[in-house]
């Protein structure tokens, strides 16, 4: 796949406080670019809030052709309606996020910085694999840290899809657009933007495009 390819997977902040004022939010900046994916990532929250917050914001993003991915809990992603499913090596195992999902849905699986997790993983039948991280991040407590040469080395081996995660901002993404990474998994570069969300939707895919273009 070529750099070109290369999409936004938004991120939503680990805690929504205030979730009508996020909504709105939310609405601005999945309308200020393109994004492919939104992955609800509430870490902490009870059951009730997972899928209360996920009621409110699915439609959202799914009249948007948008997919809508919930992290962690392949149940309540089946209960609430979404799109499908991101798990982690210590969440539910491929096998269970497709079996609760069913065969449609979208499941993809955290390999860090394993090559033999990812190979794995897509054979089992993941949609996609997620590599990182690439850079220092304060959204989570990265366990592992890699470089744009995994993304290489996928990209030539399997056309399943790779996310990189990891600290991605519009500053730093052109290594890893230029690598071959399908998606860029993006949270506190957006929510974080100084100008606001809206500009940090506009600002990756600006970002992303001049890195496919070099």
């Amino acid at each position: 796949m070529t750099a070109a390819a290369c999409r936004l997977y938004l991120i939503t902040p680990p805690v929504l406080s205030d979730l009508n004022a996020f909504a709105h939010q939310l609405e601005r900046a999945l309308d200020a670019g393109d994004v492919a994916v939104l992955q609800l990532r509430l870490k902490g929250a009870g059951d009730d809030e997972i899928l209360g917050t996920a009621s409110k914001l699915c439609p959202l993003v799914q009249s948007r052709g948008i997919a809508f991915l919930l992290n962690d809990r392949p149940d309540l992603a089946a209960k609430a309606g979404c799109d499908g499913v991101h798990v982690g090596q210590e969440d539910a195992s491929y096998a269970e996020a497709r079996r609760l999902m069913g065969r449609d849905a979208i499941v993809g699986v955290t390999c860090h910085d394993s090559r033999h997790l990812a190979m794995e993983a897509g054979e089992a039948g993941a949609d996609y694999v997620a590599f990182g991280a690439f850079f220092p991040t304060s959204t989570k407590e990265a366990k592992t840290r890699t470089n744009p040469e995994i993304l290489e080395w996928w990209a030539s081996a399997t056309v399943v899809p790779s996310v990189a995660i990891g600290g991605i901002t519009p500053e730093n993404c052109a290594p890893l657009v230029r690598a071959g990474a399908d998606f860029l998994a993006v949270s506190s570069g957006v929510w974080g933007h100084p100008d606001g969300p809206a500009a940090g939707v506009m600002a990756m895919n600006a970002a992303m495009r001049a890195a496919a273009e070099d």
